[in-house]
């Protein structure tokens, strides 16, 4: 597995020759571009690695979170769901 953000499926985006989903990272939804998956035939709810804005592979839930575990180990804390504020 690369070094990447799990997302999960929100749905397809109309245009952009089939190629850009909407994911969900952490509660923030961004455009990621599926070109680079051998099967770009995603459906809401698969989850996916994201590595720059494209999505480098497809994985199951338990992959999602052995990516965002990977993650925390290098440092980088999972944000309580709500706290998406800024600084206090």
């Amino acid at each position: 597995m690369c070094l990447g953000i799990p997302g999960r499926v929100v749905g397809m985006l109309e245009g952009y020759g089939g190629q850009l989903a909407l994911v969900d990272v952490e509660g923030s939804e961004r455009k990621v571009n599926i070109g680079m998956l051998d099967d770009a035939s995603l459906a809401p709810g698969d989850w996916v690695v994201i590595h720059m804005g494209f999505a480098v592979e497809r994985v199951d839930q338990a992959g999602a979170e052995q990516a965002m575990a990977g993650l925390e180990l290098m440092g980088r804390p999972r944000e309580p769901q709500g706290d998406r504020g800024g600084p206090p």
